[in-house]
C-alpha cells in the first residue's frame, strides 16, 4: 500500500447512489439534513429479498453515518415475517411496516431498494439488487454463522448475480474468524487514530454507489499495511464494521 498523507476530503463527501431508472449517479440525500426514508420493496421469502433488505440495511448505515436522519421501511407481498426473521440472524436493524407509516414525514428523498428485475417501485430513485442463487432455504445454513452470509453477499457488487454455495460461506467464515482474531490483538495495543488518508479510502469507497466491496479491500489493506500502527489498525476495522455489520469486534477479550 503506498505511503498515506493527511487527507481530510472524506469530510466533503456525499453518498451518490446509481439510480436504475436513469442509470446515473444521484445524490442519495440531496437535502442537507432532510430525512431520507429507504425503502426495502421484497415479494416473498428467497435469498433474493433476503439481499434486497440487506442491501436496505447498508444503505441506511451510510446515511446514518453520514449524519442523514433515515425512516427505514419494508414492505413486501408475502412472508415479510419470515424475512424479517432471516434478516435479524443477519444483523439487520429493525425496518418499519409499510402498512403502518400512515402518510410519511416529509422526507426529502426516497430511496426504492428492489429487485433488478421488479419494475413495480413507486416514484423515486430505484436501487437495484441482482440475484441471488443459492442452495436450500434463504438465510444461513445450521450451524453457519449467520455474519459469514453477510459478508458473502457484501463481497460482490450490489449489481451483480450471486451464486451461495458451502464454498463461498466457507471462505466467508474463514476470513471473519482471521479478522476477529487480528481485532482482538490489535486491541491490546494503545488506540491510535485511524490514519485521516485510510478514513477518506473508506468514505470514498462506500460513499461511491455503496461499494462495500470496495471497503473490503481497504480493510484487507490496511491488515498488511506496516506503516499502521496495530491500535490503529483496530479503530479502522471497529469504523468499518459500523457500514459493514459483521460484528469484527465480537472476540475482544477472549483468549487468544
Amino acid at each position: 500500500m503506498t505511503a498515506r498523507g493527511r487527507s481530510p476530503a472524506y469530510a466533503r463527501l456525499v453518498l451518490r447512489i446509481t439510480d436504475a431508472r436513469t442509470g446515473e449517479l444521484v445524490n442519495a440525500a440531496p437535502a442537507r439534513r432532510g430525512l431520507t426514508r429507504v425503502e426495502a420493496r421484497t415479494r416473498g421469502f428467497d435469498p433474493t429479498d433476503l439481499r434486497v433488505l440487506l442491501v436496505a440495511d447498508l444503505l441506511v448505515r451510510a446515511l446514518e453515518l453520514g449524519g442523514t436522519p433515515v425512516w427505514a421501511m419494508l414492505s413486501g407481498e408475502r412472508e415479510l415475517a419470515e424475512l424479517r426473521a432471516a434478516g435479524a440472524a443477519l444483523g439487520v436493524r429493525p425496518f418499519e411496516d409499510e402498512r403502518d407509516a400512515g402518510t410519511g414525514l416529509g422526507e426529502a428523498q426516497v430511496l426504492h431498494v428492489v429487485a433488478s428485475d421488479d419494475s413495480t417501485a413507486p416514484e423515486g430513485v430505484r436501487v437495484a439488487v441482482a440475484p441471488v442463487h443459492g442452495e436450500g432455504p434463504p438465510g444461513p445454513p445450521d450451524g453457519t454463522d449467520p455474519t459469514a452470509l453477510r459478508l458473502a453477499l457484501l463481497a460482490h457488487p450490489r449489481a451483480t448475480r450471486v451464486r451461495l454455495d458451502p464454498e463461498s460461506l466457507g471462505a466467508a467464515a474463514d476470513t471473519l474468524a482471521a479478522w476477529r482474531r487480528a481485532v482482538a490483538a490489535w486491541a491490546q495495543h494503545p488506540s491510535r487514530p485511524i490514519p485521516d488518508s485510510v478514513r477518506a479510502e473508506l468514505r470514498t469507497a462506500w460513499e461511491n454507489d455503496l461499494d462495500a466491496p470496495g471497503v473490503l479491500r481497504v480493510l484487507r489493506e490496511v491488515a498488511s499495511d506496516p506503516g499502521i500502527p496495530d491500535g490503529a489498525r483496530f479503530e479502522t476495522y471497529a469504523y468499518a464494521d459500523r457500514l459493514l455489520g459483521v460484528d469484527l469486534t465480537r472476540d475482544l477479550g477472549t483468549p487468544a
